[in-house]
């Protein structure tokens, strides 16, 4: 017996996206579930938000490639739990609840769960973002058939399955390629409500409605993409009327 003491592998990783969120790691981190661990994605923060979160045991990774989806998949590929969830890093999203939106995943009742925010005061959530998310909850469903109602940072799912899915966008567009990539694979995937915090500081994204609408501008793209069984059939219906 040579003493030591190996660490057991995390059950869950929770990836957080990070840029410029000093103020709000201490929190955040300190409501990671006990036993899983903080994957703390670096995209260029010029306040220490690095060093203050390796001082608080979590594990970090820079991501030099600015944006949202480049960071999330940065967690990703870093990653190693069978479960990998996602938390915004700016306190708007208490991390204390992912059980909640991870046990459906874990005892495999639904392959993706959002948290769906609810706000808990008045301006938690700007209008022209929730203005936006609506927009972009509507197309979803029309896209993907998806009884959602928000397309909220908050999510589990299983990372062999997330890394399958072949996501490409690096920018607003991640996490609702996500979605639709997912739909068109026939993931069972639900919503649960979360309680949705004033954020600490200002949004890199839906802080102006410029931001937010950019946001849009990208997922519309997202949207236009054709799922691989459309593609499918219609390279399928090419080759059959080419043999007739």
């Amino acid at each position: 017996m040579s003493g030591v003491i190996k660490t057991p592998p995390s059950s869950v990783d929770v990836v957080l996206p990070c840029l410029d969120e000093a103020e709000a790691l201490p929190w955040v981190l300190e409501r990671i579930p006990p036993g899983w661990r903080a994957i703390v994605v670096d995209n260029g923060s010029t306040d220490g938000s690095p060093d203050i979160a390796r001082d608080l045991d979590a594990h970090v990774v820079h991501e030099p490639r600015r944006g949202f989806g480049a960071a999330c998949h940065a967690g990703l590929t870093a990653a190693t739990a069978d479960v990998v969830c996602f938390c915004d890093c700016d306190a708007s999203l208490d991390p204390g609840l992912l059980p909640t939106v991870a046990g459906p995943v874990l005892d495999g009742t639904a392959d993706l769960v959002m948290g769906r925010r609810r706000p808990t005061v008045r301006g938690a959530w700007p209008v022209h973002a929730r203005v936006a998310n609506l927009e972009l909850a509507r197309l979803v469903r029309r896209r993907t058939s998806l009884d959602l109602r928000d397309l909220g940072p908050m999510r589990a799912a299983r990372r062999e399955a997330l890394l399958a899915l072949g996501l490409t966008d690096r920018r607003s567009g991640y996490p609702l390629q996500m979605v639709v990539r997912a739909a068109d694979d026939g993931w069972r995937v639900v919503e649960t409500d979360v309680p949705y915090l004033p954020r600490t500081g200002r949004s890199k994204v839906t802080g102006t409605w410029r931001g937010s609408w950019q946001a849009v501008r990208d997922m519309r793209t997202v949207l236009a993409e054709q799922s691989a069984t459309a593609t499918a059939a219609v390279v399928g219906a090419g080759i059959d009327g080419g043999a007739r």
